[in-house]
């Protein structure tokens, strides 16, 4: 949730397309596309080899990935470049979003899934909109280029912190058990 608050660069876009990258609507919608064709691609892939071993680790690197890419994208002032790591923040996000949902339905206890899932679900749904508002507060006060910046250094904090505070987090392992065939 973090990430997407601080490191979300989606609001901000149209004037990356218009002042920074000079690439139009047409470019704007090639932008706005990119972190969806790379979540889609990264969830297809998921489905073929899932992330059981050392999931923890995966899902602090996905955050990371996401944060660093946002920091490159805002110093990108190439349209393929920004295209491509726009498309990685998509990746990462999808990484993230999966394993953090996987854990939400393996560990949560049967009776708490509904409560638990709502509360997740109101909380993400938010973020996105909070996020905007916090891109747009800070691009006001700091500039569009160093506000993007510090939302992705902030993710990179936020994965920091979750690393060197959550021990189960980081060893965490979603190996299946293997079940002999009787």
């Amino acid at each position: 949730m973090f990430a997407v608050l601080f490191g979300g660069a989606v609001a901000l876009l149209p004037v990356f397309a218009v002042d920074i990258l000079h690439v139009g609507a047409a470019g704007l919608g090639h932008l706005e596309a990119a972190p969806a064709v790379g979540s889609v691609l990264m969830a297809v892939l998921l489905t073929y080899f899932p992330l059981w071993r050392n999931a923890g680790r995966k899902l602090l690197w996905a955050v990371a990935g996401f944060g660093a890419a946002t920091i490159a994208f805002a110093l990108s002032t190439d349209f393929y470049l920004s295209l491509f790591l726009l498309f990685l923040t998509g990746v990462f996000d999808s990484v993230s979003v999966i394993v953090r949902s996987t854990l939400i339905h393996t560990f949560t206890p049967e009776y708490m899934k509904g409560r638990v899932s709502a509360v997740n679900n109101i909380f993400i749904g938010s973020s996105n909109e909070i996020g905007a508002f916090e891109s747009g507060a800070m691009a006001k006060f700091m500039g569009v280029v160093p506000s993007v910046v510090f939302g992705g250094l902030m993710t990179i904090v936020v994965v920091a912190i979750t690393t060197w505070r959550a021990d189960k987090l980081r060893v965490l392992d979603l190996t299946p058990e293997k079940k002999s065939v009787a």
